[in-house]
This record gives C-alpha cells, structure tokens and sequence, in this order.
C-alpha cells in the first residue's frame, strides 16, 4: 500500500501551467486525507534535469507558497513535487510532478508582428473576415513546439488542418492598448516533418466591431483585424527555428461573410474548402500579400484565469413546427452559446437562425435584445451534410427559431452549446425547499452566462459590459460558486488601468462610449467601491495577499477622491449616483429614482470602503494608512449618523435598504441597532415580505434582519412567491435571475423598460446568505483556513447541504432536523480548523476530518 501524497502542485490561480506570466510562480497543494495539519514541506524542482530540494521547511503554509529558488526564464519549464509533514515524524509520499513553463516574459521575446487583410476595408461598413496562412518546411524531427498566440480581434488557429486549442472568442476583452492576452500551446503533435501550414480564422470581435449603446460603436480599438502569432520549433538536435507573423504571411476572405458579436454571424459554404489550412490550400482562394501592422510587444501578458470554452452541449426539449415552416425550439434553459446544427440539402439553401430569452404569445421576443439582433446564417454547399456552428458570436438564449431547413428536424440535429469562462466550480446548495433549489440553481447559470471572460452584466442585449456595481455586489456569491479569482484579478487589473488620475472608477471596464447616460463618466457609489471592496472578498475567500496588494493603489485612490468630494463634512452628498438601481418602486424609464436617498447610499459607501481600505492595510502592513483610514472611516460613520439617523434609530426615507445598509455597513451605534432592526422587520412585515430593494440594498437584507434576531422574517422574504421577490421569478418559470423583479409580469407581459434581461446576476447576490446562513458554511479566516459552521434553520426547511471547495480542499456541511433537535456532518479540510455553531448547543472547535454532531433543541419556529 503505497503511503499518502499531497495532490499535485499548482501554479498560482491556474489549472495549467504552460505559457505561465510569472517567473516566480507561487505554488498550492492540499494535503494528503486524513493528516491533519501540516507542521512542515519539503520543495523539489526539477529544472533541465537538475534537481533541487528546499529541505524541509517548517511551516503550515500550503496556499500559494513562494517560489523556490531562482526565478524562471521565458520558455524555461520545470517539474515541482512535494511532500509534507503532519502530526508524525515520518513525511508523505512525493505528490506526482506539476509542470510549468514560462511563456514569453520578456518583450525582446516576440518577433511577431500583426498580420491582417491586405485589401482596402471600408472601416465604417461590415467587413468579411479574412483567413491568414503561411507555409513553411520542417527539417528533422521536431521535440518541442510552442505557439504563441493572439490577434487584434478574434482568432481560430489551425495546423495542418486540425484545430489548435479549444477556447472560444480567444484572446478575450481586456483593455487592449494596455493589456493584450496571448496563449501558449503545445503543438508539437500538430507538425509533421516536411510540408506544414499554420492558419488562422479572424474574427472583429470587441476590437474592431460595433459595440455598445444605440447602434454601437465601430472601430473601438482600431480598424485592423490581425493574427499574432509565433510558433517556436526546437529540434531533438537542439537548434531552433521561428515561424512568426510577418510580410510573407497571405490572406484571403473567407466563408464567412459578416461576423459580430451582437449581430451573428453568416457562413457560406460554398466558399469553404476544409484544406484551406494544410499544404495544399493555397489554392483554395485568391490569396495575396497580408498587410502589416504594429504592436508593442510589452503589451502582451499572459492568461492570469481559463479562457471561454464550450462547457455543455444541451439538446432541445421540444421541437415545434409552425404553420408557415419554420422551427421553434425550447431547450428548457436560459443559456449562452450558440447552436451547432447538423444539416443536408441543395445549394444555395439558407437557414436562419434566431434567438431570444422568452416567448411573447407563441414567437421569440426579441425586444429585450434591442440591436443584438442575434441571427445567425448558413448558406449550404449541397456537397453532402454540414455540421456547423458560428465561431465569432455568442447569444443569451432558451429558445431558437430555424427557418429554411431543408425535409425533418429532429431534436438530434440541433444542439445548444454552453459557452462561458471555464472556471472550475467550488460550490454547491441545495435544500429541502425545490423552489429555493431552483432559485440558487438559476444564480448558477446567470453567473455562467455573464462570466464570459469578464464579469458582465447580460449576455444577450446591446451591452455585455464589465459594470463595477454589478460585480461588487455579487463577488461574495460568486467566489464560492467557482473560482474566479484569475478572471477578476485579470479584470480588476483592467480596471485600474481606466482608473481616472483624479481616482474616479468608471461605470463598467473596459470603458466603452455611452452617450448620453454614462459618458463622460462620473464617480458614482457601489459601483465605484468595487476598488476596495472586492479585492477583500477576493481576498477574503481565495487567500491571496498578492491580489490584494496589486489593487491596493486603486483602492486607495478611489477613496481619496470619495474623501476630497464629501470635504470636510464627510458627507458625499452631490453628483451622479445612481442608489439603490433599480428598486422595484422605481418607474421602468428610471432605474435609480428609487425609495432610498442616493446620498444616504454614496455616505454609507463612503464609510464602508475607507473601513475596508484600513482591513487591507493593516493586512498588508501599511500601519500608518491603516489608523488613517480607521479614523476616516469613524468620522464618515459619524457624519452619516448625524444626517440620517434620529437618536431612535429611524433612518431618513424610512426605507428597507436605507436600514439594511446601515445595519450590514455597521454605521449604527449599539443603542440604535435594535430599533433599526425591528423597523426594517416592520416594513418588511408591512408590504408581505414582498421585496422593496435594488441592486444594493438586496445583498444586504437578509444579513441585516438575520444580525438583528429576525431570521423569521428573513426566510418570509426568501420564501415569498408574490411579486416582487425570488421566488416569483421562478414561479413564473424562470430559469436565470432577471434584471428587474418584473421583467416577466404576473400576466405575462414583457416589462415595458428599455432595458429589460432575463439573465443578469445581481439580485441573485442572495445566494451568499444562502450558503452561509441556510447552507452554514463561513470563511472565519482568509482562504477558508478557518471556518465557522453555522446554519441558521428557518421557513420550514427542514434540511440543507452545502459543500465548498476552498483552497485547502473539501469543506462540506449536511444538516437536518430531526424530532428533538438537530442533525449535522461536517467536513473540515486538511489543514484547517473549524468551529461548529449549531442552535441550542455552544461553540465546539473542530479538527481536520469529518466530524457528527447531535443537537437538542425547539425548532417549532423552523418547521
């Protein structure tokens, strides 16, 4: 029987280390079942042959651990293993060896320059998406190849034919004067020695495509549509050669004839030959000579998170004939993709595709999507059957209509295909209440749906935008669903790039045109706090005191600029705030002219980010910023009590959100929490426990009636089914979260708003208090190193379990009640303690393992 290993070692926030950013990468393992806690490591790195161990090191670090030694060079690859000590004398087994490789770190690195469309484009009009090619011959027996690769626009690689890699809208949106991704891939099996051919499909994506607001913007980043690319052979003898973007490359239009994110995408067949990337293509179109562009290669980083890949593949649950001949499809789910068919008939034959979220009596309601007109087209050739889907769009979506299909459509020819950010996923809830299961299960895939390399706002309108507020709300639920601390650093990283010198945060990142509303752009609350506040939960959650550091500066930018605009009153009380966006008060053409004063809201943002801001610098040891942000904090907290808050505690406006915030910000004095609490049950109570917050004041209500010993009332207003609430939307047979509390009416009707999704993740915040308080698990330490069991029974469920996985491995909690009390098995990972909370009994610390616990209680009030 062989001994315990650790698992294998990763490498920073990444599942793969090939083409890694950082020449010294941090490591990570979680221990071997059942050690306990590691009292000391022992480190071996295995660079060209040559192996180096650490010696044991005492220490019960094991979440991205320094790196050992020397740090990497561009290109250079290495094995790391581990092993560690527990409680005995006797260390593990060696975990298996990790590789990592260095992608290319230096920009002196790149040769590669952008490669494009020789041919006049007309940079205000649809443009066809050329294809790029080049051939080249390899001598000998090729033992490593690399590709280095990215594009101005959107890119599909081939080799020889076959497809390299599998991600898709490779290489994503970042704020590409500043940050350009490129990927690294072995593509050593792909060559073969002699005649070769590297091609590459090109796409407008957000680079050059119209995008945004009231018919988009065109041309955002420039008007080219180029490859960069540099493949880097190393032969077994040892010599090297480069194969990289440059003038001897050649392009010529391609199948597809127009291509946008929004639009859709239209592909003719009839000028697709499958060889046009193998040796023997290049006569395959009117090639000619690419024309050359320009680009800085200090810009290009590598990945810090997955790209966007094809997660699922759902089929159709129903397939509807109309009258007139076209094909309604329902594939019981709201989802973003884009449908791949399977399909045979003559020439010529056209079939149309279209999208949309919801019905309207019977048809596909396109409203919602305004000018994402989400079509797609397919031109068939009549050389036999085609299976096809578009490579350079993607749609929000539950139902299709196809028109032009030739003879019978089964189900097993159309396939809807899941696309988002391939994060892993780290959680899991689920109760005895299928209503609340299917609630938590729509916050699921409106997260994957609007986590496609960055965190947006709706995947399927004219906008997809990186909105601050939207993400800082929904952080909590979103970095215990699945690890995204790569694409948020990546973001967060972005963000501060568009940071204004003065240190005001835009709305949404990348920053886009958005006349009038949101251009130019104006410091606003909530959403510019996602500076400060979101690094901590980051923090909080993935134990990174790196990614709090690198974001650091901004957030110490944004609330000076907070300090400087509220002046001496400490009041921040002018300007553009858009409070608590979209209370269902609110009127449709009015987001923000909501129940709650916006300045009670921008105030007690105010407080709340200058007390994170002192958390990460005492965290960070910069003591002097700590106490200065404290008193800061203190002063604002103060000032916000002196405006808004009677001596009672009653709160100025005498609104839910107005107490939730001032309860969960803890901007009360201890004599006015109670007060405040039992008048916001009050006017929870008073309106039925039907919802009556927005965008900010929902994440916090539930915490805020649970702090203040009215739980009851909390589980009312999760429980409740009458509009406006979370239930209602799945009662109404939701299958994402909506935008707004109504986008769907009780009678069936579209809210009439402008701006109306059925796929945006912001009032699913709800689900954090789910996990923590129904489900019962919280991080007491960051990283989940130590971890506070704590279900809060209530509203009739009468069982949950909830499972995370955090960086040290499995932390799982089952509970149920039984006839005198309370039921409950826990997971505590290797490597961390616990304490277990449960009602009626005290606190227990607990070990590492797995652990059964027996309470006797009344819960009359939870039955």
């Amino acid at each position: 029987m062989h001994p315990p290993q650790p698992s294998a070692v990763s490498f920073e926030h990444l599942s793969d280390g090939l083409g890694i950013g950082v020449a010294s990468p941090r490591l990570t393992w979680t221990l071997p079942r059942g050690s306990g806690l590691q009292t000391a490591y022992e480190l071996e790195v295995d660079r060209h042959g040559t192996r180096r161990r650490t010696g044991r090191v005492d220490s019960a670090d094991q979440v991205l651990v320094p790196w050992p030694g020397p740090s990497l060079t561009s290109r250079e690859r290495a094995t790391v293993r581990v092993r560690v000590w527990g409680a005995g004398s006797e260390p593990s087994a060696w975990s298996a060896p990790s590789p990592v490789e260095a992608g290319l770190l230096d920009p002196g690195d790149w040769q590669a320059v952008p490669v494009g469309a020789g041919w006049h484009e007309d940079p205000e009009a649809d443009r066809r998406p050329a294809r790029v090619r080049k051939d080249f011959h390899i001598e000998g027996t090729v033992a490593r190849a690399r590709l280095y690769v990215t594009a101005h626009g959107l890119y599909e690689v081939e080799i020889n034919g076959h497809r390299v890699g599998d991600e898709a809208l490779a290489p994503g949106w970042t704020v590409y004067p500043h940050r350009l991704r490129y990927r690294t891939h072995d593509v050593t099996t792909h060559l073969t020695e002699g005649a070769n051919t590297l091609g590459a499909w090109l796409g407008d994506g957000w680079y050059r495509g119209r995008y945004g607001f009231d018919g988009g913007t065109r041309n955002i980043y420039g008007t080219d549509q180029s490859l960069i690319a540099q493949l880097e052979l190393t032969y077994e003898d040892g010599t090297t050669r480069v194969v990289a973007t440059d003038g001897t490359w050649t392009a010529a239009p391609g199948p597809i004839l127009t291509s946008g994110l929004y639009e859709g995408e239209t592909f003719d067949a009839r000028l697709h030959d499958p060889d046009w990337a193998t040796p023997s293509g290049a006569g395959t179109g009117p090639w000619t000579a690419v024309r050359t562009g320009t680009r800085d290669p200090a810009t290009l980083v590598a990945p810090l998170g997955p790209p966007v890949r094809c997660t699922q593949e759902m089929a159709p649950v129903a397939v509807t004939r109309t009258q007139d001949g076209r094909h309604l499809l329902d594939f019981g789910q709201n989802l973003v993709g884009r449908l791949r068919v399977t399909v045979d008939g003559p020439a010529g034959t056209t079939l149309t595709l279209r999208h949309a979220e919801v019905l309207q009596d019977g048809e596909l309601a396109t409203r919602p999507l305004r000018e994402a007109y989400s079509v797609d087209t397919l031109i068939l050739s009549g050389t036999g059957p085609l299976t096809w889907e578009p490579r350079f769009t993607l749609h929000g979506f539950r139902y299709a209509e196809i028109s032009g299909w030739p003879g019978r459509l089964t189900p097993s020819m159309v396939t809807a295909r899941v696309h988002h950010t391939d994060m892993r996923r780290t959680g899991w809830f689920e109760c005895s209440d299928p209503l609340v299961n299917r609630l938590h299960e729509n916050v699921v895939w409106s997260m994957r749906g609007n986590f496609v390399d960055l965190p947006t706002d709706c995947p399927q309108r004219d906008e997809r935008l990186g909105w601050t507020g939207d993400i800082q709300v929904f952080a909590p639920t979103a970095s215990f669903l699945h690890d995204c601390s790569g694409l948020l650093d990546s973001w967060l990283t972005d963000v501060a790039l568009e940071q204004f010198p003065d240190g005001t945060i835009p709305w949404y990142v990348p920053v886009i045109p958005g006349e009038p509303m949101w251009t130019p752009i104006h410091p606003g609350a909530a959403w510019g706090d996602v500076a400060t506040l979101t690094p901590w939960t980051l923090f909080q959650r993935f134990g990174d005191p790196g990614l709090l550091s690198r974001h650091y500066p901004m957030g110490k930018a944004w609330v000076d600029l907070v300090e400087r605009l509220a002046g001496p009153t400490r009041l921040w009380d002018t300007g553009v705030q858009l409070g608590d966006w979209l209370d269902p008060a609110a009127p449709p053409d009015d987001p923000a002219a909501g129940r709650t004063d916006r300045y009670l809201v921008a105030t007690a943002y105010f407080a709340h980010s200058a007390r994170h801001l002192a958390l990460a610098a005492a965290e960070l040891g910069h003591q002097e910023d700590a106490a200065r942000y404290t008193v800061l904090a203190d002063e604002v907290a103060e000032a916000f009590r002196r405006r808004y808050v009677t001596p009672p505690g009653r709160l100025a406006g005498d609104s839910a959100a107005a107490y939730a915030i001032a309860l969960v910000f803890d901007l009360l004095t201890a004599e006015q929490r109670a007060p405040a609490g039992n008048r916001l049950a009050a006017l929870v109570l008073a309106d039925d426990a039907r919802i009556s917050t927005g965008f900010v004041g929902t994440p916090l209500i539930c915490d805020a009636l649970t702090d203040t010993g009215h739980i009851d009332v909390a589980y009312r207003l999760l429980l409740q089914t009458e509009c406006p609430s979370w239930l209602y939307t799945v009662t109404m047979g939701a299958t994402t979260i909506w935008e707004r509390w109504d986008s769907l009416r009780p009678d069936g009707t579209l809210n009439p708003g402008g701006m109306t999704s059925f796929n945006h993740y912001a009032l699913g915040a709800v689900a954090d208090w789910l996990h923590r308080t129904v489900g019962g698990i919280t991080a007491t330490a960051p990283g989940y190193r130590s971890i506070a069991f704590r279900p809060c029974p209530g509203g009739g469920i009468t069982w949950a379990t909830t499972r995370h996985e955090t960086p040290y491995g499995t932390a799982s909690l089952s509970w149920e009640l039984t006839a005198t009390g309370m039921t409950a098995r826990i997971t505590v990972p290797d490597g961390c303690t616990a304490t277990a909370e449960l009602p009626g009994c005290a606190p227990r610390p607990l070990g590492p393992g797995a652990h059964v616990l027996h309470t006797a209680w009344s819960h009359a009030e939870a039955a």
